[in-house]
């Protein structure tokens, strides 16, 4: 449908009145930019001896390879990991047999229910409680936390995805002898696999931002570089600007990725709709049923 159908062009007066709207908000924005650094500079946090450690190589590096690394090395696993758990859990949600269908949503569910948090406390004392040093410890913890948590998510993910291809795929697959284990491995992961790349790679920065939450077991990573350096320096503010600065950059990298693989092999088709916690209506297995 040509365009004007749907939008007219806007008239001297509008385009004016846009203009107008255009110059207020960038006012405000700076305005509010312009009081947030008086504000800091007012109680003393933008002088040099706050900022000193984040201009020194050697803290510079701590950051870099203690801090961020470490931060992205427990981010990698915990994600490679809940692959695995969601790729297990979210076939198995797709089931016919209600006696594995039925335990593969109840532990989805639980984890997708429990604050990221407290698996990590539990985690912590439970299951690494005599692990030693400290930092393997809560390494371990953050990690383990993280793969549970966002491997039921991504349970849910896999299940939407399979669920997403066309009926008539496992339908034809069936009708010429193909067994379950065949459809579901030759004809719908892999074209499920298309829908379900922006999800996971979104879910990869959900997981980085976790690993922040490391902060309340004696945290590694960005959050223990943060810990250590505020209490020398008397500069809570600062740190903060940075370490979130880190998180932001690395985010937003990983967002551009997302955006760019969508665009590049799965295009303008429909989001997934993931159910919310506690759903069963919709976790039978679909592809199964025509059977």
């Amino acid at each position: 449908m040509p365009a004007a159908v749907l939008f007219d062009a806007p008239g001297p007066a509008t385009v004016a009145r846009h203009r107008i709207y255009t110059f207020v908000g960038i006012a405000a924005i700076a305005g509010l930019i312009a009081f947030a650094f008086y504000r800091l500079w007012a109680s003393g946090q933008m002088t040099y001896e706050k900022w000193e450690p984040f201009f020194t190589p050697r803290y510079i590096e701590a950051i870099l390879v203690d801090g961020l690394l470490i931060t992205l090395q427990m981010a990698f696993l915990a994600i490679i990991g809940a692959v695995v758990f969601g790729v297990i859990f979210g076939v198995g949600k797709l089931s016919d047999h209600a006696w594995l269908r039925w335990p593969c949503w109840l532990v989805v569910e639980f984890f997708r229910a429990v604050p990221v948090i407290l698996l990590m406390i539990f985690c912590f004392y439970a299951i690494f409680g005599d692990f030693e040093p400290l930092n393997t410890r809560t390494y371990w913890s953050v990690v383990l936390a993280l793969t549970l948590y966002n491997g039921a998510v991504l349970a849910e993910v896999f299940r939407a995805g399979v669920n997403a291809v066309p009926k008539g795929q496992a339908e034809a697959a069936y009708a010429i002898g193909m067994r379950k284990t065949q459809v579901m491995t030759l004809v719908l992961l892999p074209q499920a696999v298309k829908i379900m790349i922006p999800a996971i790679i979104s879910q990869c920065v959900v997981a980085l931002k976790d690993t922040a939450l490391g902060y309340v077991i004696a945290g590694v990573g960005l959050t223990r570089m943060a810990r250590q350096i505020f209490p020398t320096f008397q500069n809570h503010v600062a740190t903060i600007i940075v370490i979130a600065s880190l998180y932001i950059l690395v985010n937003l990298l990983l967002t551009w990725l997302a955006n760019w693989v969508q665009r590049k092999y799965v295009g303008e088709k429909k989001v997934l709709e993931v159910s919310m916690v506690g759903e069963h209506g919709t976790t039978t297995g679909a592809p199964f049923d025509s059977r």
